[in-house]
């Protein structure tokens, strides 16, 4: 996360509204004191117990051997990013800068039984097919007979339990209404400069 208050992101509306545009995410950890990641859509979802993030990773995965030890993990999800040139503001002082918008979520993180993993990819598809409609809506009874449970022992399904969720929305909030234009006409119809319009 940036440092800088100004672009710093609170509303869990808004963070939650984004994981659900944006569920896929890199995850991150360092059991044993090596860095891993790795890249998989997670499902946010509001329990008794908080919040959390279900996950799902292949068993070769580099982190998949950890999960069971509940290890301590940061999803990240990323909207939009672009390098912003100094050539675009008014300032001539200015220096090259980055913007973008991401969340984080970070959290202990425990295997999901069976019966999770199953829930987990039901509701995982059922999400990402509702995007597509009018498409009739494609679910696992459509697979071959067995195909699913194989495909089940392939993978593994862990949650992350949110201890900490945030965001960075840094889109020129620092600088002038001049230098912000200058951006904005840089970057043409960038998602950026949209997410700056806004």
């Amino acid at each position: 996360m940036h440092p800088a208050p100004t672009f710093k992101v609170e509303d869990e509306a808004a963070l939650l509204a984004h994981l659900a545009a944006r569920p896929f995410a890199t995850l991150a950890a360092a059991p044993r004191g090596r860095p891993l990641v790795a890249h998989t859509p997670v499902l946010a979802r509001r329990l008794p117990q908080g919040l959390v993030l279900d996950f799902h990773l292949s068993r070769g995965n580099a982190l998949s051997p950890f999960l069971a030890e509940g290890l301590q993990m940061v999803a990240v999800s990323l909207e939009a990013d672009a390098y912003i040139s100094p050539g675009w503001y008014a300032d001539r002082g200015a220096v090259p800068a980055w913007n973008y918008v991401t969340v984080e979520a970070e959290g202990p993180v425990v295997v999901l039984d069976d019966q999770g993993l199953v829930a987990l990819l039901d509701d995982l598809s059922d999400q990402e097919e509702r995007r597509l409609l009018p498409k009739p809506i494609w679910t696992r009874a459509k697979m071959p007979p067995g195909k699913f449970e194989t495909m089940c022992r392939s993978i593994i399904g862990a949650r992350l339990t949110v201890e900490r969720l945030e965001g960075t929305s840094k889109l020129s909030q620092n600088k002038d209404d001049a230098d912000r234009g200058g951006v904005i006409a840089g970057l043409g119809d960038h998602p950026i400069a949209k997410l700056m319009r806004r």
